[in-house]
Order: structure tokens, then sequence, then C-alpha cells
């Protein structure tokens, strides 16, 4: 059953640090307040939605037009993939990108860290809800941290470390991204860095495999999976002046992303006008990057935002 907020914060909270509290939709919100940057964490799919930086404008998208009701995904922020990126290959009836970002998910531990920095470890695991969906027996963790940024020193940094555990007895093959929405001033303007000579596929491209050239950049609808690449990637936005970086470990895909003008209309959880506002760079293993984990094994997926 789960923990309600008072019972959430007799065990969890760190006081003027990290509290649970009630978020949009009545749905249960971890609030991370430090010196020098805020986030806010739902356990409905593990989702983060905020982080901001003191003094800065928000680094993370959400849309206003999301969703926050249980069995219905969160548009924006960094919703979970797993196990399957995109639509289920056999079963129409499946809900994209997976059941993680569907679940109510438990808190597992918070701690303190060098510095000012705090995480939080949320698990889920199989149950036969996602046993009649997919036939494995599993241990998700997602640790959501602001650590001290390597650079400044200051606990200015967002790291998302999804871990995953075989915990059946035969092999597990699965897919998974952290879809990350990030916050621009016109997308238009952005472009991206990291992904020069990198193969990709894009489905309103016609799926045929291209080589990327120079930075990417945004003139029309994008959908671009990125393949056989650990590298970083930095988000060039001028019309806010700043760039944020995109580093991770345990991934060798990363999936650019706007909907632009048609895309944005057809999707009823994102504002018709939302999308020069946002891009995402997502960190994920899919298609021929799917992981196949031994039993008994972890598999670590980390991305870390500055």
């Amino acid at each position: 059953m789960p923990q309600s907020l008072e019972q959430l914060n007799t065990q969890f909270a760190l006081p003027g640090l990290l509290q649970f509290e009630s978020g949009q939709g009545g749905l249960t919100r971890v609030a991370i307040t430090t010196p020098h940057a805020e986030a806010q964490v739902y356990l409905h799919g593990a989702h983060v939605t905020s982080f901001v930086q003191s003094g800065k404008p928000p680094m993370l998208f959400l849309s206003g037009k999301s969703w926050f009701e249980d069995g219905k995904p969160i548009r924006g922020g960094v919703p979970l993939v797993f196990p399957w990126f995109g639509a289920h290959p056999d079963r129409a009836e499946l809900p994209a990108h997976g059941f993680a970002r569907l679940k109510a998910w438990e808190v597992e531990s918070v701690a303190r860290g060098p510095r000012g920095g705090v995480t939080i470890t949320l698990l889920t695991r199989h149950d036969d809800k996602t046993l009649a969906a997919w036939p494995h027996r599993f241990e998700l963790r997602h640790r959501v941290s602001v650590v001290p940024d390597e650079k400044t020193g200051e606990p200015a940094a967002l790291v998302m470390e999804l871990s995953t555990r075989n915990a059946g007895d035969q092999p597990m093959p699965f897919e998974e991204a952290l879809h990350t929405y990030l916050h621009v001033g016109d997308v238009r303007q952005a472009k991206v860095t990291g992904l020069d000579g990198v193969s990709y596929t894009a489905r309103n491209e016609g799926g045929a495999a291209r080589t990327q050239s120079g930075p990417v950049t945004f003139t029309g609808e994008t959908d671009r999976l990125y393949q056989g690449t650990a590298g970083t990637c930095e988000l060039d936005d001028p019309a806010l002046g700043r760039k944020i970086v995109v580093s991770k470990t345990g991934s060798l895909s990363t999936v650019v992303w706007n909907p632009w003008i048609d895309k944005a209309k057809a999707m009823v959880d994102f504002g018709d006008e939302e999308w020069p506002g946002m891009a995402c760079i997502e960190t994920a293993n899919a298609r021929e990057q799917t992981v196949t984990l031994p039993p008994g094994k972890t598999h670590t997926m980390t991305a870390t935002l500055r």
C-alpha cells in the first residue's frame, strides 16, 4: 500500500534539503532544495519534472498540457523508457515506451552527499501486470542526485542513474532511455554538437541510415536515433545565452527530438505552441543497442546535466 506524505516525510525527509509534498494531480512529489539548485521528482514513473540552477532558467521543459494521472505518462521532464523503446513490436495495445513511466515507484533510500549534495533512490520491481506484458523478473532503480558541479564545485548538476537487475533465471533483453526534455529559448536557433560523424536513422526522413555532418540543427520535425555513440552532447541555446551539457555512461544510443508544428498539434498532452521551447537529447540503449542482461547481473546507465 502506498505510504502517506506523513509517513514518507517521517521516514525519509532531510530537513531543509528534501521533503515529500502533494504535486500536480495530487501525485506525490519529492522536492529537493540545495543552496545552488532545486529539483522535483514524482514517484509516479520515478519522473524528474524540474531542475533549476539558482538564478537561471529551468533546465527541463514540462508541458503545460501534461497529464498528472495514474496510468498516463507525464509529458516533459525526464520520462523513463523501459523495457521497450517506442511502440511494442508485437502488441499494439501495450503502452509506448514501456510500463516504467506509468508505475508507482517506492522510495528505497535518501542520502546526503558532499558539499550540500543529495541523492534519492526510487525502486520498482516486476509484478503480475508487468509479467503479463513482458515475461521477465527485474529490479529497476532510479537514483536522482543533485551534486557538486565538476567545474564550479557548487551542487548544481543533475545526475540520473538507471540501474536494471535481472532477477530471473534467463537472459533479459531490454531497451531503455532517459527521455530528457530540455528547455530552450527558441529551438530554431539551437544546435546540438557531439554527434558529428555518427550514424543515425530518422522515422520522419524515410528511416534510411545516414551520417551526421556537423551540428544538429532544427528546421522541421526532428526524430533521430544515433547509434554507437557514448559521447557527450552540448545543446547551444543562443536565445537563453547558455549551453547545456549532457554527458552519459552505459549508453550507446542518443535520440534528438522535436515534434515541430504538426506533431505538436496532434498530441493532446502537448501545447500547440510549445514546440519552440524544447529539445530532447535522450540517453538510451535502443534497437541494435538493445541490452541483453544475464541472470543476476546489473546494468547501469547514467545521464548528467550541467
